[in-house]
């Protein structure tokens, strides 16, 4: 494959840079415990061979980090792939990933939010090639995708490619689109948020986003009836820098709720280190906040890496 990064020094480090788990990252980011630095990832206690659900209209398995497999019906997609013991080869895995490679069906969607490091992994892409039917990207993005055989698509902002009866729309979001750093002033327009629909299901990923209500609320008119929303909590600190980025748990519940979605499930923590966030502050964050708003177990899902969880079955059981 061409394009692949080989230089072992230099490109690392503006990797490191363009990450959005390795900004201000230190030791405090995961404890005392040195080996959660270099051991390796931590075992993963929720772990199928078998992912696929007969009895799910709707179901989703969090690999870890922004990495779902989200199953609709007979439909596949997977967010985000990333299976690396490293992003950039510097920043790593604390936990493996939810699911190997290999286990992963068939997928008919592979969706890309954006380029940063820890969600576009051509590695990872590598490793499940012969899985993949069709990759979709933001606009821009093939300028760092490498030779594949699997179709692939760009998608501009409220475009929509039609797999079948599977639509993928891309929608806006708040981040931004370059992959080093270096190439922001032209990477202006490859980041993307996603509607997924299939059989009236229909499910929101957000890849990385900021918050902002005037655009989530207007989501919510134009895509009404998102039946579930994966959407990122992390990272929290320094908040100064990470807001106009990224949504803290408070802000995610907001997105769901602005949205009118009718259930979230947390991505973007607790996989990577994120910045200067404490282990499980995220997650201790999100419960305060769904406590505070009296939402139920229902509204507000989160799972532990590789757990699989049937929010549709089938009807008759």
């Amino acid at each position: 494959m061409h394009k692949m990064i080989k230089t072992r020094i230099f490109l690392p480090l503006l990797f490191l840079l363009a990450s959005c788990t390795a900004i201000q990252t230190n030791l405090s980011a995961v404890g005392s415990n040195l080996s959660a630095l270099t051991g390796p990832p931590q075992k993963v206690s929720h772990k199928t061979s078998q992912p696929i659900r007969h009895d799910a209209r709707l179901a989703v398995l969090w690999i870890g980090h922004a990495s779902a497999l989200i199953q609709i019906d007979d439909k596949f997609i997977l967010t985000d792939p990333v299976f690396t013991n490293t992003v950039g080869q510097f920043s790593k895995r604390l936990v493996a990933p939810g699911i190997d490679p290999e286990n992963l069906p068939m997928l008919d969607a592979v969706l890309v939010s954006h380029l940063h490091i820890d969600h576009f992994s051509p590695y990872s892409l590598d490793m499940i090639k012969t899985r993949i039917r069709q990759l979709v990207m933001p606009q821009g993005g093939f300028v760092y995708l490498p030779n594949f055989a699997f179709s692939a698509s760009e998608l501009k902002t409220n475009e929509t490619l039609d797999i079948g009866d599977l639509k993928i729309t891309a929608v806006p979001v708040i981040h931004n689109g370059w992959r080093y750093g270096l190439d922001n002033s032209w990477m202006k327009t490859s980041y993307t948020g996603y509607i997924i629909d299939y059989h009236g299901i229909r499910v929101f990923f957000s890849g990385d986003t900021a918050y902002d209500a005037e655009l989530f609320q207007e989501m919510g008119k134009r895509y009404p009836g998102i039946d579930l929303a994966l959407l990122p909590v992390a990272p929290v600190h320094p908040r100064e820098y990470s807001k106009v980025r990224h949504t803290d748990p408070a802000e995610a519940i907001q997105i769901m709720i602005d949205s009118g979605a009718r259930c979230m499930i947390p991505i973007h923590y607790g996989t990577f280190p994120e910045s200067l966030d404490q282990p499980g502050e995220a997650l201790k964050l999100l419960q305060q906040e769904k406590t505070r708003l009296g939402l139920s177990d229902s509204q507000v899902i989160p799972l532990e890496i590789g757990e699989q969880k049937v929010l549709i079955f089938q009807p008759g059981i």
